[in-house]
């Protein structure tokens, strides 16, 4: 008689740290800068991000391979949901309230400063 185990699963990776940010914005044009994540428990976070002399903070959550943040940047506020890639970055789409359109984010995890 043969029994069945249940598949392993591999252990949800640390999401906390610094990430190089790539993004496009509505129009098309490009943006650069940092973004720090800081775990305050096992699936909820703050982050800030530092793009075009700008800064935005926000709360985010895990669940799974999915990672959401809603943001205010000035009088402003949004939303961007993250796929979880299996190298630890964080790929993603927001928007902002009360304008059409979308644009992209990728997170790239940096290597821990020694």
């Amino acid at each position: 008689m043969l029994f069945a185990l249940p598949p392993a699963t591999a252990p949800a990776q640390e999401i906390g740290g610094v990430y190089a940010v790539k993004g496009t914005n509505f129009d098309g044009t490009t943006y650069r800068g940092k973004a720090t994540i800081s775990l305050t428990d096992s699936t909820n976070c703050r982050i800030v991000w530092e793009t075009g002399g700008a800064t935005s903070v926000g709360i985010c959550m895990r669940n799974l391979d999915a990672f959401s943040a809603a943001y205010a940047l000035g009088h402003s506020f949004g939303l961007v949901v993250y796929h979880i890639q299996p190298d630890g970055s964080l790929e993603g789409v927001w928007s902002t309230a009360d304008q059409s359109g979308a644009g992209t984010e990728t997170l790239t995890p940096q290597a821990a400063q020694r």
